[in-house]
């Protein structure tokens, strides 16, 4: 989709607009699946969570691939920023999960590149994400990430401003983890706020922040 569109997306039964007229961003297409997890993956090469899970930037990056082509490309919504950033979303109202084949190109993925244990961990933190989900509807933002040249240029707020522009006008609430404190108060800036926050792998390991962001009046 090029730029200057607006679009809209199933919503509990109703539309969302996402409006992109005064957005570089794009729609990312099935085809760009290898785009939005590069993207990612460089974002999070140095992320605490995802370094501690999968042990180098070949690891990072090909399961950010992975989850590009076969769950947030088919059953979500990803977006590019030209400047280079992607974003992977899942709409409310959807009940989406890897399929078989999706976990097993996550696996070759980790036999090739991880490190020993990278898909146990893997699995494990998927499962305490999944526990601490909040079962209300939203939309949730499972990944938001710019190239190193990308940063410090307002590309992570383009990113965000469509999608949150539009959660706000249908009161739809925002939810995402938080892998990096760094990234705290970049959150906190656009309405996120802390749910709560846990190891992932016992007293010592990285933390994950869960956080919330109620829609805001217009």
């Amino acid at each position: 989709m090029k730029d200057g569109a607006t679009y809209a997306i199933a919503h509990l039964g109703d539309l969302m607009q996402i409006d992109l007229e005064n957005s570089p961003l794009t729609v990312a297409q099935r085809q760009d699946w290898r785009l939005v997890g590069d993207i990612a993956g460089e974002a999070f090469a140095n992320d605490p969570v995802n370094r501690f899970i999968f042990g180098n930037q070949k690891s990072i990056r090909s399961m950010f691939r992975v989850m590009a082509l076969e769950l947030y490309g088919p059953s979500g919504l990803c977006h590019l920023h030209p400047s280079g950033g992607s974003t992977m979303w899942m709409p409310p109202g959807v009940d989406a999960a890897p399929s078989q084949l999706g976990l097993l190109k996550f696996a070759l993925g980790q036999l090739r590149y991880g490190t020993p244990g990278a898909i146990k961990r893997g699995m494990a933190v998927a499962d305490l994400m999944q526990e601490w989900h909040p079962k209300d509807p939203h939309f949730y933002l499972f990944a938001i990430g710019t190239t190193q040249n990308a940063r410090g240029k307002g590309v992570g707020k383009g990113l965000l401003k469509p999608v949150l522009d539009a959660c706000d006008s249908a009161g739809t609430p925002v939810y995402l983890e938080n892998s990096n404190p760094d990234n705290s108060g970049f959150y906190a800036a656009h309405g996120f706020e802390r749910l709560g926050v846990f190891n992932i792998a016992g007293e010592g390991s990285p933390v994950m922040e869960p956080m919330w962001r109620e829609p805001r009046a217009l």
